[in-house]
Protein backbone atom coordinates (compact mmCIF):
# COMPACT_ATOMS: atom_id res chain seq x y z
CA UNK A 1 0.00 0.00 0.00
CA UNK A 2 1.45 3.39 -0.99
CA UNK A 3 1.55 5.66 2.02
CA UNK A 4 0.05 8.55 0.07
CA UNK A 5 -2.90 6.32 -0.83
CA UNK A 6 -3.41 4.89 2.64
CA UNK A 7 -7.03 4.46 3.67
CA UNK A 8 -8.36 3.05 6.91
CA UNK A 9 -8.77 3.47 10.65
CA UNK A 10 -6.10 3.89 13.31
CA UNK A 11 -7.02 3.48 16.98
CA UNK A 12 -5.16 5.95 19.17
CA UNK A 13 -5.08 5.94 22.96
CA UNK A 14 -5.16 9.70 23.50
CA UNK A 15 -3.01 10.92 26.33
CA UNK A 16 -3.81 13.53 28.97
CA UNK A 17 -3.42 17.19 28.01
CA UNK A 18 -3.50 16.69 24.25
CA UNK A 19 -6.23 18.04 21.95
CA UNK A 20 -7.97 15.68 19.54
CA UNK A 21 -6.88 17.82 16.59
CA UNK A 22 -3.26 17.55 17.67
CA UNK A 23 -3.61 13.76 17.57
CA UNK A 24 -5.19 13.93 14.09
CA UNK A 25 -2.38 16.12 12.76
CA UNK A 26 0.39 13.92 14.17
CA UNK A 27 -1.20 10.69 12.89
CA UNK A 28 -1.71 12.27 9.46
CA UNK A 29 1.98 13.17 9.27
CA UNK A 30 3.07 9.82 10.68
CA UNK A 31 1.23 7.91 7.94
CA UNK A 32 1.77 10.56 5.22
CA UNK A 33 -2.00 10.49 4.61
CA UNK A 34 -3.64 13.00 2.30
CA UNK A 35 -6.61 13.37 4.65
CA UNK A 36 -7.36 12.54 8.28
CA UNK A 37 -10.13 13.10 10.79
CA UNK A 38 -11.49 11.78 14.09
CA UNK A 39 -14.88 10.31 14.98
CA UNK A 40 -15.71 12.39 18.05
CA UNK A 41 -13.71 14.91 20.06
CA UNK A 42 -12.08 14.11 23.38
CA UNK A 43 -11.32 17.11 25.60
CA UNK A 44 -7.64 17.71 26.51
CA UNK A 45 -8.26 16.40 30.06
CA UNK A 46 -9.75 13.17 28.68
CA UNK A 47 -7.84 10.06 27.67
CA UNK A 48 -8.76 6.88 25.82
CA UNK A 49 -9.94 5.63 22.45
CA UNK A 50 -9.78 8.18 19.64
CA UNK A 51 -10.42 6.52 16.25
CA UNK A 52 -8.54 8.35 13.47
CA UNK A 53 -9.71 7.89 9.87
CA UNK A 54 -7.17 8.20 7.07
CA UNK A 55 -7.53 8.88 3.35
CA UNK A 56 -10.81 7.88 1.71
CA UNK A 57 -11.92 6.22 4.95
CA UNK A 58 -12.67 9.73 6.27
CA UNK A 59 -15.98 9.27 4.46
CA UNK A 60 -16.93 6.70 7.10
CA UNK A 61 -16.94 9.27 9.92
CA UNK A 62 -20.68 9.96 9.86
CA UNK A 63 -21.42 6.26 10.37
CA UNK A 64 -18.95 5.79 13.22
CA UNK A 65 -20.12 8.95 14.99
CA UNK A 66 -23.53 7.37 15.57
CA UNK A 67 -22.14 4.39 17.48
CA UNK A 68 -22.44 3.95 21.24
CA UNK A 69 -19.53 5.06 23.39
CA UNK A 70 -18.21 3.76 26.70
CA UNK A 71 -16.55 5.95 29.32
CA UNK A 72 -14.98 5.63 32.74
CA UNK A 73 -15.29 8.88 34.68
CA UNK A 74 -14.56 10.19 38.15
CA UNK A 75 -17.43 12.14 39.72
CA UNK A 76 -16.35 14.65 42.38
CA UNK A 77 -19.23 15.66 44.64
CA UNK A 78 -19.51 18.90 46.61
CA UNK A 79 -17.94 21.05 43.88
CA UNK A 80 -19.44 22.96 40.96
CA UNK A 81 -17.34 24.61 38.23
CA UNK A 82 -18.12 26.73 35.19
CA UNK A 83 -16.76 24.07 32.82
CA UNK A 84 -18.42 21.14 34.66
CA UNK A 85 -14.96 19.59 35.14
CA UNK A 86 -12.00 20.28 37.43
CA UNK A 87 -10.23 22.45 34.84
CA UNK A 88 -12.74 25.25 35.39
CA UNK A 89 -13.30 27.96 37.99
CA UNK A 90 -15.03 26.80 41.16
CA UNK A 91 -18.51 28.28 41.54
CA UNK A 92 -19.63 26.53 44.72
CA UNK A 93 -18.34 24.04 47.26
CA UNK A 94 -19.89 22.22 50.18
CA UNK A 95 -18.94 19.52 52.67
CA UNK A 96 -22.52 18.24 52.91
CA UNK A 97 -22.29 15.10 50.81
CA UNK A 98 -25.32 12.73 50.69
CA UNK A 99 -24.95 9.15 51.87
CA UNK A 100 -23.67 6.44 49.53
CA UNK A 101 -27.09 4.91 48.93
CA UNK A 102 -28.57 8.28 47.91
CA UNK A 103 -25.70 8.86 45.49
CA UNK A 104 -26.21 5.45 43.88
CA UNK A 105 -29.93 6.14 43.47
CA UNK A 106 -29.18 9.46 41.75
CA UNK A 107 -26.64 7.83 39.45
CA UNK A 108 -28.87 4.95 38.43
CA UNK A 109 -31.73 7.39 37.91
CA UNK A 110 -29.80 8.82 34.93
CA UNK A 111 -30.19 5.57 32.96
CA UNK A 112 -32.58 5.82 30.00
CA UNK A 113 -33.66 8.51 27.55
CA UNK A 114 -33.46 12.16 28.60
CA UNK A 115 -32.79 15.68 27.36
CA UNK A 116 -29.38 17.15 28.12
CA UNK A 117 -28.42 20.82 27.87
CA UNK A 118 -24.93 21.02 26.32
CA UNK A 119 -22.32 22.86 28.40
CA UNK A 120 -21.21 26.36 27.49
CA UNK A 121 -17.64 25.08 27.22
CA UNK A 122 -18.28 22.95 24.14
CA UNK A 123 -17.62 23.08 20.39
CA UNK A 124 -21.31 23.36 19.49
CA UNK A 125 -22.09 26.38 17.33
CA UNK A 126 -24.86 28.84 18.14
CA UNK A 127 -25.39 31.76 15.77
CA UNK A 128 -22.22 30.86 13.90
CA UNK A 129 -19.96 30.90 16.97
CA UNK A 130 -18.71 28.09 19.17
CA UNK A 131 -20.16 28.06 22.66
CA UNK A 132 -16.68 27.86 24.20
CA UNK A 133 -15.72 31.12 22.50
CA UNK A 134 -18.72 32.86 24.01
CA UNK A 135 -18.03 31.28 27.42
CA UNK A 136 -14.46 32.61 27.41
CA UNK A 137 -15.90 36.08 26.85
CA UNK A 138 -18.02 35.60 29.95
CA UNK A 139 -21.23 35.18 27.97
CA UNK A 140 -23.96 32.61 28.55
CA UNK A 141 -26.56 31.87 25.89
CA UNK A 142 -29.63 29.69 25.88
CA UNK A 143 -28.92 26.20 24.57
CA UNK A 144 -31.45 23.78 23.20
CA UNK A 145 -31.66 20.52 25.12
CA UNK A 146 -30.69 17.50 23.02
CA UNK A 147 -31.96 13.93 23.34
CA UNK A 148 -29.44 11.45 24.75
CA UNK A 149 -29.59 7.89 26.02
CA UNK A 150 -27.63 6.37 28.88
CA UNK A 151 -27.82 2.64 28.19
CA UNK A 152 -25.84 1.56 31.22
CA UNK A 153 -24.31 3.24 34.27
CA UNK A 154 -22.41 1.55 37.08
CA UNK A 155 -21.14 3.53 40.05
CA UNK A 156 -18.52 2.69 42.67
CA UNK A 157 -17.42 4.80 45.63
CA UNK A 158 -13.68 5.50 45.57
CA UNK A 159 -13.34 8.22 48.25
CA UNK A 160 -15.19 10.45 50.68
CA UNK A 161 -16.64 12.48 47.83
CA UNK A 162 -15.57 10.62 44.69
CA UNK A 163 -17.28 7.91 42.65
CA UNK A 164 -16.11 6.03 39.59
CA UNK A 165 -18.74 5.85 36.85
CA UNK A 166 -18.78 3.35 34.00
CA UNK A 167 -21.12 4.75 31.36
CA UNK A 168 -22.41 3.41 28.04
CA UNK A 169 -24.23 6.16 26.17
CA UNK A 170 -25.39 7.52 22.83
CA UNK A 171 -23.49 9.98 20.65
CA UNK A 172 -23.60 13.59 21.78
CA UNK A 173 -23.67 12.75 25.50
CA UNK A 174 -21.48 15.03 27.59
CA UNK A 175 -20.15 13.05 30.55
CA UNK A 176 -19.16 16.20 32.45
CA UNK A 177 -22.73 17.45 32.10
CA UNK A 178 -23.92 14.07 33.34
CA UNK A 179 -21.70 14.50 36.40
CA UNK A 180 -22.99 18.04 36.94
CA UNK A 181 -26.60 16.87 36.59
CA UNK A 182 -26.05 14.13 39.19
CA UNK A 183 -24.63 16.76 41.53
CA UNK A 184 -27.65 19.01 40.98
CA UNK A 185 -29.97 16.09 41.62
CA UNK A 186 -28.21 15.46 44.94
CA UNK A 187 -28.18 19.15 45.85
CA UNK A 188 -24.47 19.20 46.65
CA UNK A 189 -23.16 19.87 43.16
CA UNK A 190 -20.83 17.70 41.14
CA UNK A 191 -18.07 17.97 38.59
CA UNK A 192 -16.00 15.59 36.46
CA UNK A 193 -12.52 14.96 37.85
CA UNK A 194 -11.26 12.50 35.19
CA UNK A 195 -12.46 10.86 31.98
CA UNK A 196 -11.33 7.92 29.88
CA UNK A 197 -13.16 6.71 26.77
CA UNK A 198 -12.90 2.94 27.02
CA UNK A 199 -14.68 2.12 23.76
CA UNK A 200 -15.63 3.98 20.59
CA UNK A 201 -16.86 2.86 17.16
CA UNK A 202 -17.06 -0.65 18.60
CA UNK A 203 -13.33 -0.79 19.40
CA UNK A 204 -12.01 -1.22 22.97
CA UNK A 205 -9.16 0.67 24.63
CA UNK A 206 -7.05 -2.51 24.57
CA UNK A 207 -6.87 -2.26 20.76
CA UNK A 208 -5.52 1.32 20.77
CA UNK A 209 -1.93 2.59 20.83
CA UNK A 210 -0.48 5.83 22.14
CA UNK A 211 1.19 8.23 19.73
CA UNK A 212 4.52 7.44 21.34
CA UNK A 213 4.02 3.73 20.67
CA UNK A 214 3.06 4.36 17.03
CA UNK A 215 6.04 6.65 16.51
CA UNK A 216 8.45 4.02 17.88
CA UNK A 217 7.17 1.33 15.48
CA UNK A 218 8.67 0.54 12.11
CA UNK A 219 6.64 1.56 9.08
CA UNK A 220 5.54 -2.03 8.52
CA UNK A 221 4.41 -2.38 12.12
CA UNK A 222 2.38 0.84 11.96
CA UNK A 223 0.72 -0.18 8.71
CA UNK A 224 -0.27 -3.51 10.26
CA UNK A 225 -2.45 -1.63 12.75
CA UNK A 226 -4.41 0.25 10.06
CA UNK A 227 -7.91 -1.24 9.88
CA UNK A 228 -9.05 -1.41 6.22
CA UNK A 229 -12.35 0.31 5.25
CA UNK A 230 -14.05 -3.05 4.65
CA UNK A 231 -13.22 -4.16 8.19
CA UNK A 232 -14.62 -0.93 9.66
CA UNK A 233 -18.01 -2.18 8.50
CA UNK A 234 -17.39 -5.81 9.41
CA UNK A 235 -20.80 -6.05 11.11
CA UNK A 236 -22.54 -5.05 7.86
CA UNK A 237 -23.56 -7.81 5.42
CA UNK A 238 -21.44 -8.06 2.29
CA UNK A 239 -22.91 -8.09 -1.23
CA UNK A 240 -20.75 -9.02 -4.22
CA UNK A 241 -22.17 -7.55 -7.41
CA UNK A 242 -21.83 -9.08 -10.88
CA UNK A 243 -19.58 -6.97 -13.18
CA UNK A 244 -22.47 -5.18 -14.96
CA UNK A 245 -24.16 -4.08 -11.73
CA UNK A 246 -20.82 -3.29 -10.11
CA UNK A 247 -20.09 -0.79 -12.91
CA UNK A 248 -23.47 0.85 -12.32
CA UNK A 249 -22.77 1.07 -8.58
CA UNK A 250 -19.32 2.56 -9.20
CA UNK A 251 -21.14 5.34 -11.08
CA UNK A 252 -23.50 5.90 -8.16
CA UNK A 253 -26.50 4.24 -9.78
CA UNK A 254 -29.12 2.31 -7.74
CA UNK A 255 -29.13 -1.47 -8.09
CA UNK A 256 -32.69 -2.78 -7.99
CA UNK A 257 -32.95 -5.73 -5.64
CA UNK A 258 -35.33 -7.69 -7.86
CA UNK A 259 -32.67 -7.65 -10.58
CA UNK A 260 -30.16 -9.39 -8.31
CA UNK A 261 -32.62 -11.64 -6.50
CA UNK A 262 -32.64 -9.93 -3.10
CA UNK A 263 -35.36 -8.59 -0.79
CA UNK A 264 -33.63 -6.58 1.95
CA UNK A 265 -35.66 -4.28 4.23
CA UNK A 266 -35.56 -0.51 3.68
CA UNK A 267 -32.70 1.13 5.56
CA UNK A 268 -30.46 -1.94 5.42
CA UNK A 269 -26.76 -1.15 4.93
CA UNK A 270 -24.66 -3.41 2.68
CA UNK A 271 -20.94 -3.62 1.97
CA UNK A 272 -20.62 -3.60 -1.83
CA UNK A 273 -17.91 -5.68 -3.49
CA UNK A 274 -16.78 -6.19 -7.05
CA UNK A 275 -14.12 -8.53 -8.40
CA UNK A 276 -11.39 -6.33 -6.91
CA UNK A 277 -12.93 -6.20 -3.44
CA UNK A 278 -14.83 -3.73 -1.25
CA UNK A 279 -15.59 -0.40 -2.91
CA UNK A 280 -18.69 1.19 -1.34
CA UNK A 281 -21.21 1.22 1.47
CA UNK A 282 -24.78 1.03 0.19
CA UNK A 283 -28.22 1.56 1.68
CA UNK A 284 -31.50 -0.04 0.66
CA UNK A 285 -33.93 2.71 -0.38
CA UNK A 286 -37.19 3.28 -2.21
CA UNK A 287 -36.33 4.42 -5.73
CA UNK A 288 -38.56 5.42 -8.66
CA UNK A 289 -38.74 1.90 -10.07
CA UNK A 290 -38.78 -0.02 -6.80
CA UNK A 291 -36.55 -1.05 -3.90
CA UNK A 292 -32.84 -0.70 -4.62
CA UNK A 293 -29.45 -0.54 -2.93
CA UNK A 294 -27.75 2.77 -3.67
CA UNK A 295 -24.06 3.44 -2.99
CA UNK A 296 -23.79 6.03 -0.22
CA UNK A 297 -20.02 6.32 0.12
CA UNK A 298 -17.36 5.11 -2.33
CA UNK A 299 -14.14 3.83 -0.80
Amino acid sequence: MEKSKISGLVLVNKELGMTSQTVVNRVKRLFSADKAGHTGTLDPMATGVLPILLGRAVKASEFLLTSRKHYRATLLLGTETDTEDVTGSVLRQTDEIPCERTVYEACYGMIGDSLQIPPMYSAIRVGGRRLMELAREGKTVEREARPITVYKLDARRTGERTYELDVECSKGTYIRTLCADIGKKLGCGGTMAALCRTEAAGYPLSAAHTLAELEEMSEAERLSFVIPPADIFASVEALTLPPFYARLAHNGQPIYLKKIGRADPLGTHLRLYDEAGFFALGEVREEEAGIAVRPMRQF
